[in-house]
Order: structure tokens, then C-alpha cells, then sequence
């Protein structure tokens, strides 16, 4: 028995029958109106993995992105404490200086009876007088810490300084929360109400997390000369040092459209599609020019319409077979 040739007919056979199923599924594609057409049958559909979703409508707020940086609070426990030390060392000179008043009363009622010297009343209103003038230095130098704070920081978080209640700073401290200081472009501001906007230190849209408005910053960044805000975040991935990306909704920019997948999105020739299905075996392919990166896909305000079906997996693969339908034939004139 020569099973050599067995083996050869058999191979034979098998690529005889993998060329005709390859040839009755090789998918057709045709010009309707100058637009290019792909008729693809359902089960070779399923065999390549081609995967589709309705489109449905949405609404959604532009954004525009703005740089930042999550910033060391250092010089904010500073201040805090130095101010703590103010506290404590005004309260101090004026135990002493009521002290001292009390003392300087009652050596005036002994002088005016007699009873005590005048060298003693003298020297209790030079001791009184020293007292007041340290009440008066530690007054003034917790005044110089406040107006420090409020001229660097801005009142909200001048206050978290000068509060008794350090609970705001300990979440910083203890890294619950990171300072993030974000300065807008020249040409933007921040819209009334906004509270919270999306950052990442990736750049990446999809990773982003919420960060928390504080107050508005009294000091902006001198290479980008925009509105600059403070803001906290929670996210355990931003730590001091870090440079930051910001997601900000646009004043009064509400738009309606749709999000697609960002694997429903594709590239050629430098321009940006979509495939969608139109019929149950056939497909087109659409140019996107306008989109917006979203955390759950691209935002398409028109171009697409709610309830057409998109192509989320396999759009590269209908993309090859278009491009391999315009290649003419050998023998072809």
C-alpha cells in the first residue's frame, strides 16, 4: 500500500474543499452611488466574528481638556502649625498680661493708700507694658499667618489652615485624598455649578477618575496664563509630583447623538470609520470626522443616527476585504 500518495490525494481533496467553501463565503463587494457595498452571508458572519449593537441616543456635555498637577500640601501643615504655635503663644502672653493687669490694679489701690512704694507701681506697669507688647507681637503674627494664607491659597483652603479642625488636611496627610491644581486654557472657564470634573495622570479619557472642586486658585500657572482652580481627588493612582490631565464640561453645551465602542472605530488613510449593517448580509462603511473621546466610548453628535447598527468587532477584518474588492482581476481591462 502506498500511503505517500493516499496522504497526497487526501491533501488534495481537503484543499479542494476548503477552496470552494473559500470561494462560495468569499464576500462580494459592489459600488451602489459611489459608495462601497460588502454582502457578507449570516453564517460567515458569525464564523468571523463580526459583532454588532443598535445605536442608541444619548445625551452628552462637551468637554474640553486643561493640564494640572497634584501638589505637595507641605506648605499648607506649614502654616497650619506655625499658626497653632501663634495660637498658643498669644494665649500665653495674655494669661500673663491679665495676670499682670490684675497685679498693677492692685498695686495702684496700695499706692493711692500708701501701703506700697512708688518704685513698686513702677515696676509692675513696666512688667504690664511688657506683657501687652507680647499679646500685641503674637497678635500681629497670627494676623501675618492669616493674610499668608489667604494671599497663597485663597480663603477656602486658608481657612482648612486656620481651622481648629484639622480633619480636612488629615485626609490629605494620611493620602486619602491628593491637591490637584488645575489652570484652564486662556480662552476657557470654568461654568457656574460645576462641581466635579474627570482627571488622569494617563491622559486617557477612559481611565479618568472624578476629582472634587475646592475653590478657585489665587495664583495660575505662568506658562499658561488661564483660570486656575484647586481640586481633590480620591484616586489612590494620583500622587504628589504628578502631571495632570483634566476633562471640564463645556458651558451650556448639551448635545444629542450617540457613543459608539472604541473598537467600533477604525483608520485608513488618516481618516477615522465606522461599519454599519444595513441590511441583514450587507455593510457600509461611513466616514466619523467628528468625535469625542468619552470613559465609555466616542460621543458622535451627528454622522450616525440612533437605532443603525454598528460593527463593534470585525471592522478591520470588512475593511481588508473592501480594499481587496477594489484591486482589479488579472485580465481585467
Amino acid at each position: 500500500m502506498n500511503t505517500p500518495l493516499i496522504i497526497c490525494f487526501f491533501v488534495l481533496d481537503l484543499l479542494s474543499i476548503t477552496s470552494a467553501v473559500a470561494e462560495l463565503h468569499t464576500p462580494e463587494v459592489q459600488h451602489v452611488t459611489g459608495q462601497s457595498v460588502i454582502t457578507l452571508a449570516p453564517e460567515i458572519q458569525k464564523l468571523s466574528g463580526i459583532e454588532t449593537i443598535t445605536l442608541k441616543p444619548v445625551n452628552y456635555q462637551t468637554e474640553f481638556t486643561a493640564n494640572g498637577k497634584a501638589i505637595n500640601i507641605r506648605p499648607l501643615t506649614a502654616l497650619h502649625h506655625r499658626y497653632l504655635v501663634a495660637l498658643t503663644e498669644h494665649s500665653s502672653a495674655a494669661a500673663k498680661f491679665k495676670q499682670a493687669e490684675q497685679n498693677l490694679n492692685r498695686q495702684q489701690d496700695l499706692y493711692r493708700h500708701g501701703v506700697s512704694s512708688k518704685r513698686n507701681l513702677q515696676e509692675q506697669q513696666a512688667q504690664w507694658q511688657a506683657y501687652k507688647a507680647q499679646v500685641d507681637a503674637t497678635d500681629f503674627q497670627g494676623k501675618a499667618i492669616i493674610d499668608e494664607a489667604m494671599l497663597n491659597w485663597g480663603k477656602e483652603l486658608a481657612e482648612w489652615v486656620l481651622s481648629g479642625n484639622p480633619d480636612k488636611l488629615n485626609a490629605f496627610l494620611s493620602g486619602r485624598k491628593t491637591l490637584l491644581q488645575i489652570t484652564l486654557p486662556a480662552n476657557k472657564h470654568l461654568n457656574d455649578g460645576i462641581q466635579t470634573i474627570y482627571i488622569a495622570a494617563s491622559g486617557n479619557r477612559s481611565k479618568a477618575r472624578k476629582a472634587e472642586l475646592i475653590s478657585a486658585a489665587v495664583q495660575t500657572d505662568t506658562v499658561a496664563q488661564g483660570e486656575s482652580y484647586y481640586f481633590q481627588t480620591s484616586d489612590k493612582n494620583i500622587i504628589t509630583g504628578m502631571n495632570i490631565t483634566a476633562w471640564i464640561p463645556e458651558q451650556n453645551a448639551n448635545l444629542t447623538g450617540v457613543i459608539i465602542p472604541k473598537s467600533a472605530l477604525i483608520w485608513h488613510m488618516g481618516q477615522s470609520f465606522v461599519y454599519l449593517k444595513s441590511a441583514e448580509e450587507t455593510f457600509i462603511r461611513r466616514l466619523v470626522d467628528q468625535y469625542s473621546e468619552t470613559s465609555e466610548g466616542y460621543f458622535i453628535p451627528d454622522t450616525i443616527n440612533p437605532g443603525e447598527q454598528i460593527v463593534t468587532t470585525g471592522g478591520q477584518m470588512l475593511l481588508s476585504e473592501e480594499l481587496r474588492g477594489q484591486i482589479p482581476e488579472e485580465g481585467d481591462d
